[in-house]
Formats: C-alpha cells, sequence, structure tokens
C-alpha cells in the first residue's frame, strides 16, 4: 500500500488526528528518526518491548509489544499514518501485515532480503548488472553436501551465518577445509554463506534516499573503520576515497535499490579490494534498510540528514540531493569509554564514569550526540561525535585532539 498524496507536516489525518509517523523498533536509530520527524512538526509512535527504549523516551506514542504481537501491531497501525523500520531483524511478516493497513516503507519484501545474505548475494548479482559491482566470491553452505563440494578457490574464506549477524557477529574467518567444517560446525549447522576473502585495502558505504515515485538522490561516499567488526570512524572529505571509485559506488547503491523498488534509506557497505592489477576495485558488502551509523555525520555536516531523508520519503515529500557543507569525521562512543576512563584499560572501573564531554566540546566543531540510554555496558553504542569544520586539516587536527582525549586509537592507527 501506497501513500496517494503527501503526508503533511503539521497536518491532519482523514480520521482527524495529527499526522503520525511510526517506527518499528526503538533504538538509537529510531530515536533519531523520532527527533527528525518532530522537528518537522509529525506526531510520532513507536513499537518496542522495552519500557525505557531511546526512542519511546522521547516519542508522542509508545506501544509496549513485541515485534510480531498482533494486538500491538493493531495498535501503531491505529496510531500511524505511515510505518518505518529502524533496524533489520523486525519479523519482515510483522511489516506485511502493517502494509494491509497502512503505507509501509521499506516493504517487507525488502526487508527480508537484508535479513538473508543468500538472498542478499542473489539481488547483489543481478543489480550488478545495472550497477557494475558484484559482491565476493562465495558459496551457500546448508547441506553437509555444500560444505563437502565448497571450491578450492574460495579459501581462505570468511563464513558468515545467512541470518542474524550484525556488528561482525555470526562470522569467523577460516584457512583450510578443516576450519571450515569446525566453524560450521560451532555455529549450529545453520544456513551459511562462504566469502572468499578479499584483498582488503579499506572500507566504504553508500546512503541513499528513494521515494515512492522512483526518485532517487544519493549522499557523499563514507570512508569506514572498523575495529573488532564495530563501526570505529567515518570520515567524508576530500581525499578520503578514491573519486572514481565513490563514483561508481553511489551509481551501483541506486541500481540496488531500483532493482527492487525500494522506498525508503537504504545503506550499501562496500570493500576497497586490490584488483590484481596494481590498482583498487570495489566489491559490494551487504546493505541495511535504514539509516545507518556510518550515515550520523549527516546530522552536522548535511543541509539534509539521513534521517530527515528518511522522514521525506516515508511521509512522500520531495526529495533534494543533499549538499555536504562541511568535512567531517564520526566517531563512534561504545560503552567501553564509561569503563575505561582515557582509555586506560589496566584502571578499568566496575562503575560507569562519563567521558569529560566538557572537554570535548570546548574543541572547535564538535557536536555530541548521546542515544539516552540508562545504562552504559562494554560493546554498547551510547552515542556518537560529529566533528565538521571548514578545511580537511582542521576536521583531522580536531578528531585527532578528540581521539586522545578519548583514550581512543588515532585516526591512521
Amino acid at each position: 500500500m501506497s501513500a496517494p498524496t503527501p503526508l503533511l507536516p503539521g497536518a491532519l489525518g482523514a480520521d482527524g488526528r495529527p499526522i503520525t509517523l511510526g517506527v518499528m523498533g526503538g533504538g538509537q536509530l529510531g530515536r533519531m528518526f523520532v527527533q527528525a520527524a518532530q522537528a518537522m512538526g509529525y506526531f510520532t509512535a513507536v513499537l518496542d518491548p522495552d519500557a525505557d527504549s531511546p526512542a519511546g523516551l522521547v516519542s508522542h506514542h509508545h506501544v509496549k509489544a513485541a515485534y510480531d504481537d498482533p494486538a500491538g501491531l493493531a495498535e501503531l497501525a491505529r496510531l500511524s499514518h505511515a510505518i518505518t523500520t529502524e533496524f533489520e531483524n523486525v519479523p519482515a511478516p510483522a511489516l506485511a501485515t502493517l502494509a494491509q493497513q497502512r503505507p509501509v516503507a521499506p516493504a517487507a519484501a525488502c526487508v527480508a532480503i537484508a535479513q538473508d545474505r543468500l538472498q542478499e548475494k542473489t539481488h547483489f548479482e543481478r543489480s550488478a548488472a545495472h550497477g557494475g559491482v558484484r559482491p565476493a566470491p562465495h558459496a551457500a553452505i546448508e547441506t553437509p553436501e555444500q560444505l563437502a563440494a565448497v571450491p578450492a578457490a574460495l579459501l581462505p574464506g570468511v563464513l558468515k551465518t545467512a541470518r542474524m549477524g550484525y556488528d561482525g557477529k555470526g562470522q569467523v574467518r577460516v584457512k583450510d577445509r578443516a576450519e571450515l567444517a569446525a566453524a560450521w560446525d560451532r555455529l549450529g549447522r545453520v544456513a551459511c554463506v562462504l566469502e572468499r576473502l578479499m584483498p582488503l585495502r579499506a572500507e566504504c558505504s553508500v546512503i541513499v534516499a528513494r521515494g515512492a515515485d522512483g526518485q532517487c538522490v544519493v549522499f557523499p561516499v563514507q570512508k569506514n573503520t572498523h575495529r573488532d567488526g564495530i563501526l570505529a570512524i567515518t570520515e567524508v572529505h576530500e581525499g578520503a576515497i578514491d573519486p572514481a571509485l565513490a563514483q561508481r559506488a553511489q551509481a551501483a547503491t541506486q541500481a540496488i535499490a531500483q532493482q527492487i523498488g525500494y522506498v525508503g534509506v537504504l545503506c550499501v557497505e562496500y570493500f576497497i579490494v586490490d584488483d590484481g592489477r596494481g590498482g583498487l576495485d570495489l566489491v559490494v558488502n551487504e546493505m541495511a534498510p535504514r539509516p545507518h551509523n556510518s550515515g550520523h555525520y549527516t546530522q552536522n555536516a548535511c543541509d539534509v540528514s539521513q534521517f530527515e531523508a528518511q522522514v521525506r520519503a516515508l511521509a512522500g515529500l520531495p526529495l533534494r540531493t543533499p549538499v555536504q557543507h562541511s568535512p567531517a569525521i564520526m566517531v563512534n562512543l561504545l560503552g567501553d569509554l564509561w569503563f575505561a576512563p582515557n582509555g586506560v584499560r589496566a584502571q578499568a572501573s566496575t562503575e560507569a564514569v562519563s567521558p569529560p564531554w566538557d572537554e570535548l566540546l570546548a574543541l572547535p566543531g564538535t557536536h555530541l550526540h548521546l542515544y539516552g540510554k540508562r545504562s552504559a555496558r562494554v560493546g554498547r553504542k551510547m552515542g556518537h561525535l560529529n566533528i565538521t569544520g571548514p578545511s580537511v586539516a582542521a576536521v583531522r587536527d580536531t578528531a585527532a585532539r578528540a581521539l586522545a582525549l578519548l583514550g581512543l586509537p588515532a585516526l591512521d592507527a
């Protein structure tokens, strides 16, 4: 179901209630969507079982129910005039149920593709005919027979669970067939995909927003640094990514969205690899049917953030091509920082201590975004720090000082 006319901010629906945008999921991405929607004049509704969910705490309505609870879904549909999702593991059938009553973007079928790496790889292969960027060589492993038939050319490789993997979870590096068999056993012999280990040079991602009318806009390409499988740093400025590769990544991402009629905000992650001829090439890794951690810089460095773009796509408003007005670096803030002041692990405390926000915010061009989570835990995403400035040199200098204050590794470490 799609909205026949735009849902205008500040307006009343046919039911006489303020136009309300709903979101499945109450995490930080939902919170920032809610804040963007409210800033534009919309009411919001969140479905999340956690009474203290970051998005639920700031929304007009919070439906405290499981994501597949029929009564909860009915209440979200009653409250909302259109509905989106803030994470990829929301049950696709729940989105299909909601779509029988309200416009839902992205559609259940699109989210289902992102939930299954085997389906995702198939979609990437099909999209490569239009976008020109393929996934890494890979093979499905769902049976002992498929395990035995794995081509030698895929080793060494990375074995990934087909479902429910994120932030490096459900992934095991394997060098040979013995390690592959042991890894599949350790993962519970669930459906997996084995990808050949690529000669990785860097990682990047691209965010697009696509409307129900087919209009598609693309954000600048983000260079990403991961540590322990979790995004640590995003850099978006001149010199971060080769311009030719950036254009290819943007074109490929638009093709990936268009091939499935995607509506909403979509992030696609890429590996930058050696091409074997002394140059660089792109390999598409995975997609997220929602705003993405690597796109948080858009809140302070672009005239339209990824969350405003999500609101616009869901409500059927015009999509304006985003313009980046400042070089930017985003630093992910994990709960580790609360337990190891200044990064000194030897002095790590069992009690949470807030990082030196006053010193960080005294630095030029720093923008702190905390997610309202009541307790810090090691590995938990607690917030992010956006750094903008008049030049790349200025932004990198401030980032270096901020990372030192936090006790985090340097930019190029």
